[in-house]
């Protein structure tokens, strides 16, 4: 098909979404209709925020759908007048059936990983946090279940030492803009080859982050625990429960250094001195450097150790 014929509608809300999107525009492919979240209340004063892809949308002057049910007759109307040929999906909900076999091309999705690994709403994270050295992002179709659809096209990158949440987000997301644009050059030249997911009891999943699973795990290797940090640097952030006398601090931590030591203090005790605010674990203690508590930005240990003293008996939970 040549490329004047074509008719996307892309589907997305997040910066990561929003990027693949102005690449679509910017290369000059034809987006007929962007369907997205609601806007919704954000921030301390819950002002109304629209979602970055809809900022983009609203940008290059296209047509915005921002349905609360995708099975609606109404959105389902609105979807069918658009006459897309080809729907993209960059970090969107789970469609319904008669969403995704709507256009004649097919519904594709970039996800942001190897898949089959990684399946699930936070890949980018759980690579981190499971000391992945290497990571990609793929173009898959849709199907009934979440990230199972038979692969189109997969890019890899390597994930470095220091990389952080942020840092690999930004990597994925270029890549991705890249790769959709491939894909999309791959239907419309009919050079698409397939590959069917293969099941396997290896298989990593990469579930929605909550409270309970951004705690740090005191009694894990220092590894681990500094993986843990990066993987959730800057958002949501790794947080740690410090019980310090009759008060206790949520606190998140967002970078440590690592010093290998013997010692017989328990583990979660916390040390401080006039410069240092060091953790001790099985082998050593964690040092923090960066790390922000209630209500206060987030800061380096000299600043804060200027208003703050710790009690002798002061711990980690």
């Amino acid at each position: 098909m040549d490329k004047a014929k074509l008719r996307i509608v892309f589907m997305g809300t997040p910066a990561f979404a929003a990027n693949i999107l102005k690449g679509l525009l910017d290369n000059d492919y034809n987006v007929v209709g962007v369907i997205t979240a609601p806007d919704r209340p954000a921030g301390r004063g819950q002002s109304i925020k629209s979602s970055a892809v809809k900022c983009i949308a609203v940008q290059y002057k296209l047509k915005v759908l921002q349905p609360i049910n995708l099975k609606a007759d109404d959105f389902i109307g609105q979807l069918k007048d658009l006459k897309a040929n080809l729907q993209i999906v960059v970090a969107f909900r789970m469609l319904p059936r008669v969403v995704w076999e709507m256009p004649a091309m097919g519904t594709f999705n970039l996800h942001a990983s190897l898949l089959p690994q990684y399946r699930g709403a936070a890949p980018i994270n759980w690579a981190l946090i499971n000391g992945e050295t290497e990571t990609g992002v793929t173009t898959f179709f849709l199907d009934d279940k979440i990230d199972t659809g038979s692969i189109i096209l997969q890019s890899k990158v390597s994930i470095s030492r220091d990389d952080t949440a942020d840092s690999l987000h930004n990597k994925l997301m270029q890549l991705g803009q890249k790769l959709v644009i491939e894909t999309i050059e791959c239907i419309l030249n009919e050079m698409i080859c397939v590959k069917v997911q293969i099941e396997n009891e290896s298989l990593k999943s990469a579930p929605k982050l909550f409270k309970s699973n951004c705690k740090i795990d005191w009694s894990k290797t220092a590894e681990e625990i500094r993986n843990h940090i990066r993987g959730l640097n800057p958002y949501p952030g790794a947080w740690a429960l410090l019980q310090n006398g009759t008060d206790e601090y949520n606190i998140k931590i967002y970078s440590i250094l690592f010093n290998e030591i013997s010692h017989s203090e328990e583990i979660g005790s916390v040390i401080a001195d006039k410069s240092s605010i060091k953790v001790s674990i099985k082998n050593g203690y964690i040092h923090l450097v960066s790390f922000k508590f209630p209500g206060k930005k987030q800061m380096d240990v000299k600043d804060f150790l200027n208003g703050f003293s710790f009690d002798s008996e002061a711990k980690m939970l």
